[in-house]
């Protein structure tokens, strides 16, 4: 520690002298030398030289040893040390030398390397000096283990010995009052739950024997009750078992209620479906802890029993569950309720799915019933146009203009009745295995064509193996959908009062997930974002935030991923806009590897 502590300060002095001296960069490398030498001599150092941050020799002491390069041996991780900190210490393990290397600020990235020999003799020491700590600490280990086994050889004895007087004493007690020992020993093998125990009689027929014969009788009978009641018990429990494993199994929510409607006995799906553990919440009133549920209560109150059956809505996290929930009271035979027991069902996708049915029917006939006067209303406004147009002397340019919108207007009604039979007739898919990475990029170009005013950032490095099972046509269609929404929520941005909008970014990844089981392909913008209210019912038809939208884009997006296997899944963006990821069952390649590589994975 001390040569150590004296190195340090050699190389902090020496480090100050050559300030003090004015040496910097500029000096003559033989003036340089010539210093290094004057401080080893007069601080008795074998060892002064300057080097640069690559381990080059600047200049060194005349006494300094010899290298056969330029270059000290010094490892770079230690002239990174030295630039943070003030002294760094090398010690040799081959060696008895000590060094120290020090950043020179005169210098622009030099350092000085100061180097002194540990005196043999005080190694040689340490070195007896630890031998003998470990000889008397080992002699000290051994020392207690021979200590300690002596004692517990003492308390074994005085153990056997004081049992063995125990026993003797307990024995001649025994003999002298062995009839009241037999009844206390009987009392306390009762007490503690032995009731087929029975003191045995000796056929003296004195009152002894009398007190035993009643004590028998007693715990005859206690293990009669006992064993009916636990046969009874028995019979609860495993009525509870099946009762529990009954509503387990149900993937409806069941909730039994208290007399007060505290929260007794939960199934787990009625904890899945409202997303909150319930068990966290026993013995609260369910009102309380679900206020939506109130007006079930309400209905008994009016109906007796048994509520009618009653549609609630539940947010959770901005999203709206549709549960058909009702409420059943259990009467006791005094006419008092001793508990209730609420059941309900997530009815979400089965209103979704309904409304996606009823919508498909309407566009069905909105497509039959408009599309079939379109085509001569077109025609006719075209033939208006071309046979009357130089027949009119005034106001010319008004029918040219009036003409040219019906037709325009027309052509419009029949885009949108395209898309409702696009949506009305979605056809079953024709899976072949397609290349993701090929399909995304090919969207992505006609997007770029049809926005050139948005960036599109798309990484195509390690996605070339991924390989899907689905139908290209719809897949695509599904693709330029995204990234159609996402260029209208750019291009529906609002202008803020001070300052310019930023030049709208899409951005698409593509990634796998953590047990590659599935690919993801996200596209996420910096528009104007998800709306908060109604967000889950965005992929239903005809539900839109847009003005001239039809509510159709992300209802068939929704169709085609649950038609494929996969998942549409809203999110908001990490700082503004939204991303809309679509989740597809992954394949394997050709080699049966994985399709997507390890650096393109969700985790990263």
């Amino acid at each position: 520690r001390e040569h150590q502590e004296l190195i340090r300060a050699d190389a902090l002095a020496t480090t100050s002298d050559l300030q003090r001296f004015g040496v910097n960069f500029s000096t003559s490398t033989d003036r340089i030398a010539n210093l290094l030498t004057d401080q080893a001599l007069a601080r008795g150092l074998p060892e002064v030289m300057l080097i640069d941050g690559t381990g080059r020799i600047i200049a060194q002491s005349e006494y300094s040893f010899s290298y056969d390069t330029n270059q000290a041996s010094v490892p770079p991780e230690v002239l990174d040390d030295a630039r943070e900190k003030d002294v760094v210490l090398m010690i040799g393990s081959s060696d008895n030398r000590i060094r120290a290397i020090a950043k020179v600020p005169s210098f622009i990235d030099a350092y000085l390397l100061v180097g002194r020999f540990v005196d043999p003799n005080v190694l040689d020491r340490i070195d007896k000096a630890r031998r003998a700590v470990d000889a008397y600490e080992s002699l000290e280990g051994e020392r207690s283990g021979i200590v300690i086994t002596f004692v517990m050889i003492f308390v074994l004895i005085s153990v056997v010995l004081l049992l063995a007087a125990v026993t003797l004493g307990l024995m001649v007690a025994t003999r002298l009052v062995q009839p009241v020992s037999q009844l206390i020993t009987g009392a306390e093998r009762v007490r503690d739950g032995d009731l087929s125990f029975r003191v045995p009689l000796d056929g003296q027929g004195d009152e002894l024997e009398a007190l035993g014969r009643a004590f028998n009788r007693m715990t005859a009978q206690l293990e009669t009750q006992r064993n009916e009641l636990i046969a009874a018990n028995r019979l609860n429990d495993e009525r509870r078992r099946f009762t529990e494993a009954i509503l387990g199994g149900v993937t409806a929510g069941v909730i039994g209620l208290d007399p007060e409607r505290r929260i007794d006995l939960p199934n787990r799906s009625a904890s899945d479906l409202l997303g909150i553990d319930l068990e966290g919440f026993l013995a609260q009133e369910l009102t309380e802890v679900i206020p939506e549920f109130l007006p079930l209560f309400d209905d008994l109150g009016r109906d007796g029993d048994r509520s009618k059956p009653r549609q609630i809505e539940i947010r959770r996290d901005g999203v709206i569950l549709t549960l058909m929930a009702r409420v059943t009271a259990e009467w006791a035979d005094d006419g008092t309720v001793f508990g209730y027991v609420v059941t309900f069902d997530d009815v979400t996708e089965l209103q979704t799915a309904q409304r996606m049915a009823a919508w498909a029917d309407v566009a069905r006939r909105i497509a039959h019933e408009i599309k079939n006067p379109l085509t001569p209303i077109q025609l006719s406004a075209e033939r208006l146009k071309r046979r009357y147009l130089k027949q009119i002397n005034d106001d010319q340019e008004v029918f040219k203009t009036c003409t040219d919108t019906i037709i325009r207007q027309v052509s419009d009604i029949g885009r949108m009745v395209d898309e409702f039979s696009s949506f009305a007739r979605m056809p079953s898919p024709k899976m072949r295995l397609e290349n993701l990475g090929e399909l995304v990029n090919s969207a992505v170009f006609l997007q770029k064509q049809a926005h050139s005013n948005i960036t599109y950032d798309f990484d195509r490095s390690g996605i070339e193996n991924v390989q899907i099972s689905c139908d290209a046509h719809q897949v695509n269609q599904c693709l330029i959908n995204t990234l159609k929404n996402a260029a209208e929520a750019i291009e529906g941005r609002q202008k803020p009062e001070n300052g310019e909008l930023p030049r709208g970014k899409i951005e698409i990844s593509v990634a796998t997930s953590p047990d590659n089981q599935r690919v993801f392909v996200a596209v996420s913008d910096n528009g104007k974002g998800l709306p908060v209210e109604h967000r889950e019912r965005l992929t239903e038809p005809y539900v839109t935030t847009r003005s001239k939208g039809t509510g159709l884009g992300l209802a068939i997006v929704k169709k085609i991923m649950e038609d494929h296997g996969g998942e549409l899944i809203l999110s908001d963006g990490v700082e503004n806009g939204a991303t809309i990821t679509l989740s597809f069952p992954k394949v394997v390649n050709a080699a049966g590897d994985d399709a997507s590589p390890d650096e393109n994975s969700l985790d990263n």
